[in-house]
């Protein structure tokens, strides 16, 4: 129990030097410090000491602590000695038993290689993107801020006005600091190239309340008001070759000329991984404009502060939004009996969409590598039994059970420590091919097999060696000198239970993956199944950006589009092309509120989407015109105020009337009228899962005393060569506009495809753990009847020569099989019920608990199991009576 001892003086040296004296304590210190030294390596074997110790405490066999009686320091030593060299003496033992059994180590150490690699890759991916992610002091402490509206016409959750952070920023006394943002796609022109990047508009107040500073240059002041930005260290490195003068120049930076005054650290992201310019805004409570919703709200907590808290600190606040900013009646009314503060987390802000998955695929994984310790653990329970004569003779020559159970266990670590080997080299071999199939993300290309992997392999080893060794070693452990008879076999039926269990739980956890990993499969499958309102074969999307100094109003943009369109359709292959300012799956609609003839009040104003279109938008995405007509070239070039509205709206605005020739407006856009012209098919904007939302379509000149000008509408290809036409329209983007980037560019099947990723990524990881996970279970059930038949071979022989026939020897195999396989589905099933609900937020058309789902998978994990019991009776029954009476 020394190493117990050193463990216990490292963690509480205080007592243990008043209860054992300050000399015994200073030699056990010593040790201590010495197993810290170690190393991670050394260290491991000094810990399997300490837990050898343990369970030789825990078995009755007391540590007698003579070095403490004569505080000797040679006794201590001889003794750590004795220890290390018994272990030492076991593993090498313990290797050549292996070599002995070749079939026996390379089934094993390939059952846990296999199960401990795909953990060890599924663990890169979530340390990458889970664990820590956020480079930022402090990280709990930071939350996101939204609001919310129960019992309003406004989404479940959305972003603030900036009223709202003046009042919070000036009034909270739980926040240290707090900071707007938005983010979106704009130019970047430098002397040497022109794109559309990735940018983030936040307030000044950003990297203070992030508490961040720039590795260059420095951050912005409310001074810089607006004309300055800062860039990332890639951006940095790629464009600008990691050039420090680039401090202090002046560029073309969304939309307007700003100065670069920093450069961010190369760990630095906000809000998203694709931003790349950061370019600071001022807020000033003087140019509020109250009720303007969309603003998405960071801020640092003061310490000891919850986000309920907050949450209800903020409510409050908000109360004082009328009185202190105005607005019309409604907004008043909406902050008063509507409003409510959201606080989550920040990491859970930005990282929600993809953490569930991913801690899905984890679990699963980590079900496999169950399943996977206990098909070990019962051939090690087989091993071991095929071996109680020679334990027995061990304890009859005075071998105590510690060192029984050590000499099991060195079997157990040499298996796992190889077994973790041969993991690294898959998990480095399969993680980039797995990744291949992940969905398109920044992330990607920083998942490796790091340090931080190797840690987790070794960890997930040594876990190994406990659940593949531990009980078989205890067992094994006990005397049965018995077995010294000849012939003695012992009690087959108190030795079955082990096996038996660690069979049923086996199944259980391959039924769990895979009830849930047919759920993923159904979703997937109806995902496929819905009609989002579009096509997506033969589709090509891309936006261009003209910067030309002709281009000065809505008339000019629209007259330049429709030509660039006339010279798309010149194109071999294209047979229509459209124009529209939100591609669907790609990007988000704007909202506005919008009265017609027939509202009571302007109070009333119903909650659409809106967005612009031209050309042959509808005929290219198949759309289908459902009343009226689609715009004409006419209504782009004039102010003609025509308007196209979806399904939805027509139902919401005019219930069960016509809608063609009725008139609407925005209410924040002035007092001109649209004209309903036509009524087309509902779409789906942002994935096939949500509901499609009333939507308004504009031509490209809206009917407005300042029209709207499309600077970067997205255009949309019907062509049977989506996959290799954007070269030549590349080409002729440089033609036309030589200073503007063609960027976003798609084919609709590709983003059908990624607004699934998610969802066929994690059924694709959960498919293959539950294959993995039934093979394993047939094999492990396959592999104790086998044992069970061969320990009972002289049994069959007796029932064959006293008349019992084949079939009935077969039928008694099965059903020892099937018991086992009943028991393990239906705690399975119940396991699943409560599991399953962990994948509620991915599953569409299906319910966590699916009767048709669970029924079937139940059964197809019964016939498996039954498929795996038929070969051993098969064997069974295949027995020479003569033969086995005559070798017995």
């Amino acid at each position: 129990m020394r190493s117990v001892l050193t463990l216990l003086v490292g963690l509480f040296p205080a007592a243990f030097r008043e209860q054992f004296g300050a000399d015994v304590a200073e030699q056990v210190q010593a040790d201590y410090d010495r197993a810290r030294s170690l190393g991670r390596l050394k260290a491991l074997g000094f810990w399997l000491v300490t837990a050898a110790d343990l369970v030789r405490s825990a078995l009755g066999e007391r540590w007698n602590p003579s070095w403490v009686s004569n505080g000797s320091r040679s006794t201590q030593h001889d003794s750590g000695r004795w220890m290390m060299n018994g272990w030492t003496k076991d593993i090498r033992q313990a290797i050549r038993s292996l070599k002995r059994s070749p079939g026996f180590a390379v089934v094993t150490v390939g059952t846990l290689g296999l199960a401990i690699g795909a953990n060890a890759g599924i663990f890169s991916v979530v340390d990458t993107i889970l664990l820590d992610p956020l480079p930022f002091a402090d990280v709990d402490r930071l939350v996101y801020v939204g609001a919310t509206g129960p019992g309003s016409d406004l989404p479940d959750e959305f972003g603030v006005s900036s009223e709202f952070l003046v009042q919070y920023r000036e009034e909270s006394q739980l926040l240290e600091d707090v900071a707007g943002y938005a983010d979106g796609t704009s130019t970047l022109r430098t002397e040497e190239r022109t794109e559309r990047v990735r940018m983030a508009f936040p307030t000044t107040s950003l990297f203070s309340t992030l508490a961040v500073a720039p590795v260059l240059g420095r951050l912005p002041t409310p001074e810089d008001d607006g004309r300055v930005a800062l860039i990332s260290h890639e951006l940095w490195t790629t464009w600008f070759g990691a050039d420090p003068s680039v401090v202090g120049r002046t560029y073309y930076v969304g939309g307007t000329d700003r100065t670069i005054i920093g450069v961010m650290g190369p760990d630095f992201w906000f809000p998203e991984r694709e931003v790349v310019v950061w370019v600071p805004q001022v807020v000033r409570a003087e140019d509020v404009t109250p009720g303007r919703f969309g603003m998405r709200l960071v801020a640092r907590m003061a310490p000891d502060v919850t986000p309920e808290m907050l949450a209800a600190e903020l409510t409050r606040l908000a109360l004082g939004l009328p009185e202190r900013f105005g607005g019309s009646p409604g907004y008043a009314r909406f902050i008063r009996e509507n409003h409510r503060a959201v606080v989550r987390p920040l990491d859970e802000q930005l990282l929600g969409d993809v953490s569930g998955p991913l801690w899905v695929m984890l679990g699963s994984v980590g079900i496999v590598l169950l399943i996977a310790c206990a098909n070990v653990a019962n051939l090690f329970i087989v091993r071991a039994e095929r071996r109680r004569r020679a334990l027995a003779v061990r304890t009859a020559l005075g071998a105590g059970r510690a060192q029984l159970i050590r000499s099991l266990m060195s079997e157990a670590l040499v298996v796992a420590l190889l077994a973790g080997a041969l993991a690294v080299l898959l998990a480095w071999v399969g993680v980039p091919i797995f990744l291949s199939a992940a969905p398109t993300d920044p992330w990607v290309a920083e998942i490796g097999v790091t340090p931080a992997t190797l840690l987790f392999t070794l960890g997930a080893s040594v876990l190994c060696t406990l659940l593949c060794g531990l009980l078989p070693a205890v067992r094994a452990s006990v005397a049965d000198l018995a077995a010294l008879r000849d012939g003695a076999r012992g009690s087959t039926r108190r030795r079955h239970w082990a096996r038996d269990g660690l069979v049923v739980a086996q199944t259980a956890l391959a039924v769990t993956l895979l009830i849930g990993s047919a759920l993923l499969v159904r979703s997937f499958w109806a995902l496929r199944n819905v009609d989002p309102g579009y096509d997506t074969e033969d589709l090509f999307t891309f936006q261009f950006a003209p910067a030309q100094d002709h281009l000065t109003d809505a008339p000019s943009w629209a007259a330049f589009h429709l030509r660039f369109m006339d010279r798309l359709r010149a194109l071999p292959g294209v047979e229509r092309v459209g124009i529209v300012e939100n591609v669907p799956l790609d990007e988000g609609l704007d909202s506005g509120r919008y009265l017609t003839q027939e509202t009571a009040s302007i109070e009333d104003a119903a909650l659409l989407r809106f967005t612009f279109s031209a050309g042959d938008y509808f005929g290219a995405m198949g759309i289908d015109v459902l009343r009226g007509r689609a715009f004409t070239r006419s209504d782009h070039v004039s102010e003609l105020g025509n308007v196209i509205v979806s399904r939805a709206t027509a139902d919401l605005l005019w219930p069960g009337g016509n809608p063609m020739g009725r008139r609407i407006r925005n209410r924040d856009w002035g007092p001109e009228w649209e004209t309903v012209v036509g009524v087309v098919e509902d779409v789906m904007q942002s994935s096939f899962r949500d509901r499609a939302e009333p939507l308004i379509y504009y031509p490209l000149v809206r009917h407005d005393p300042n029209p709207y000008p499309l600077s970067s509408p997205g255009y949309v290809v019907k062509t049977t060569r989506a996959e290799e036409i954007a070269p030549e329209i590349r080409a002729l983007v440089r033609e036309v506009a030589p200073e503007a980037p063609m960027y976003r560019t798609y084919s609709m099947e590709f983003l059908a495809s990624r607004s699934m990723a998610q969802l066929s990524f994690t059924m694709l990881t959960l498919g293959i753990a539950s294959v993995l996970a039934v093979i394993l279970g047939a094999v492990g059930l396959f592999g104790v009847l086998s044992y069970v038949v061969a320990e009972r071979t002289q049994e069959i022989g007796v029932r064959m020569a006293l008349g019992a026939e084949a079939a009935r020897v077969r039928r008694m195999v099965v059903l020892q099989g099937a018991r086992v396989v009943v028991a393990g589905v239906l705690i399975g099933t119940f396991v699943a019920i409560g599991a399953t609900r962990v994948l509620a937020t991915l599953l569409f058309g299906v319910e966590p608990v699916d009767v048709a789902t669970f029924a079937g998978m139940s059964a197809t994990m019964v016939l498996v199991g039954l498929l795996a019991s038929y070969l051993p009776a098969r064997r069974a029954s295949s027995v020479d009576p003569i033969r086995s009476l005559r070798e017995s």
